[in-house]
């Protein structure tokens, strides 16, 4: 699919297929809108009126236009109140364009939508719409459905060159489409060898340094904590260490931390049916980390980016870690395991001790962490808890800007009492309430000094229904935030 930038408006553009974005109570065909909809004829007049269209956000309607016209089909998408308007209604809107251009078998589509911030941020925010809307996992069907025609050319309409946006978009769609590809693929096809072998291929491609520490380099640096988790499974931990350095000196050096538990049996501590059946997306965060390194790669900005993410299944065997269990961390913090189903924590203690080693400005850390993030802030909002206030800031714009959403929560310090051990200087779970926080102060116990934001992403790392530019399975959240981040 080529994705360009016009000078040509939606009134003098010919097609396939014209999508047009019409305000809440703005649909009286006058002006510029008169003048297209006598030069077809009066489809437009006719197809709002036959469909009561008032362009409710969400809303559409499509026809086809009959004689010689330059168009064959009209596309009306709803918008809104112009008041309420943002980015990424403009990423939303295009993802309804995009359904119905693939639904009517359109090749070439014109997109005239109303410019939000900068003609630049429209144009990318349209081509990731297009892009992420369309992209479809069928790798493990046998059989796919050939539809015949597809959409080929799409001309975002009065935007001029843009290009440059254009190709920011495609990149950063590239790395999400990765990290949903990663984390729909089963468990027998994404291992911990697997994911270090992705993280070997996108090194070969786009420059990065690469290391991978097995067991034994683990061992050696006591990282406890998280072989503890890794120990009962046949598959041998892959602890990942990839690294994005731009030619000069960098602005600044962060690291992205992914817990990448490609399968969470629970351990001993076992999950029930209705919850283990999805475990095989509980590397959703080491699937956005990879993804954000794709796009940081082809992107080149200067800031340095570690990427890391220390990769395990947790399963049961006679070799598995019990609940009452104490666990050594790399930094000497000892941790009574009192549930072993909640070992994502455990894998991110080591790999935020290894971080901080690094001399980082600032440290990310994101896991599908608990259920309990996903009972306070629902599917769609992902958690986000911070030792720095600045760099909450930074994330929480970062998110907006790629119509992602994140609620900040606070690291409420007296809850760390109810982590406590008689017999070692933490539990890895606390009471009941509040299981989202106590679990952001476990992590907080490995990061001495250095900014540092965790974000829980149990919630909106997964759709079972379509909505937005997301389909059902992976959504590849939160990468266009992490990737905005590290751009600045």
């Amino acid at each position: 699919m080529d994705i360009k930038a016009v000078e040509t408006t939606q009134w003098d553009w010919s097609g396939d297929a014209l999508a047009i974005g019409l305000f809440e109570g703005a649909v009286a065909v006058t002006g510029n809108l008169a003048s297209l909809n006598d030069k077809l004829d009066g489809t437009i007049a006719e197809l709002i009126a036959e469909t009561e269209f008032t362009g409710g956000v969400g809303s559409s309607a499509v026809t086809r236009v009959g004689g010689k016209s330059p168009i064959r089909k009209i596309i009306l998408v709803g918008l809104g109140k112009e008041e309420d308007f943002k980015l990424n209604g403009i990423r939303n809107s295009t993802a309804t364009i995009a359904r119905i251009a693939k639904a009517e078998r359109v090749k070439t589509l014109g997109i005239g939508l109303p410019v939000s911030g900068d003609g630049a941020l429209s144009a990318h925010a349209i081509a990731e719409g297009l892009l992420l809307t369309l992209h479809l996992d069928n790798r493990f069907k046998s059989e796919i459905e050939d539809k015949g025609d597809c959409l080929e050319t799409v001309e975002l309409l009065g935007l001029g060159n843009q290009d440059t946006a254009i190709q920011t978009a495609t990149a950063i769609a590239s790395g999400v489409i990765l990290a949903r590809e990663l984390v729909n693929a089963p468990a027998n096809a994404v291992t911990p060898t697997t994911l270090a072998e992705t993280a070997r291929d996108l090194a070969f491609n786009y420059g990065l340094e690469l290391t991978i520490l097995e067991k034994e380099d683990c061992e050696k640096l006591g990282m406890g904590s998280y072989l503890g988790v890794s120990q009962a499974s046949d598959l041998p931990p892959k602890f990942i260490h990839l690294t994005y350095k731009p030619k000069g000196t960098p602005r600044r050096k962060v690291a992205i931390v992914g817990k990448g538990v490609t399968f969470d049996s629970g351990g001993l501590n076992l999950k029930v049916s209705k919850g283990i059946e999805t475990m095989k997306m509980d590397m959703g965060g080491a699937g956005a980390t990879l993804g954000a390194a794709k796009a940081i790669g082809q992107l080149k900005p200067d800031v340095e980016v570690h990427f890391i993410s220390a990769a395990a299944e947790n399963m049961v065997s006679g070799k598995a870690m019990h609940p009452g269990d104490i666990l050594t961390a790399s930094n000497g913090k000892t941790i009574e395991v009192n549930n072993t189903d909640a070992e994502g924590r455990l894998t991110l203690a080591d790999a935020l001790v290894f971080a901080e080693k690094l001399e980082v400005d600032a440290i990310i850390d994101l896991a599908t962490l608990t259920g309990a993030c996903v009972i306070a802030l629902g599917e769609e909002i992902g958690g986000l808890w911070s030792t720095d206030d600045s760099l909450a800031r930074e994330l929480q714009e970062a998110a907006e800007l790629g119509g992602e959403k994140f609620w900040q929560m606070p690291l409420e310090e007296k809850y760390f009492e109810g982590l406590k051990s008689p017999i070692a200087d933490m539990k890895n779970t606390g009471p009941r309430y509040a299981g989202s926080i106590t679990a952001a102060l476990f992590l907080k116990q490995f990061v001495e000094s250095t900014p540092w934001a965790h974000l829980d992403i149990a919630g909106p790392v997964w759709a079972d229904k379509e909505g937005g530019v997301n389909n059902i399975g992976a959504t590849g959240y939160p990468v266009r935030t992490l990737v905005n981040w590290i751009v600045g």
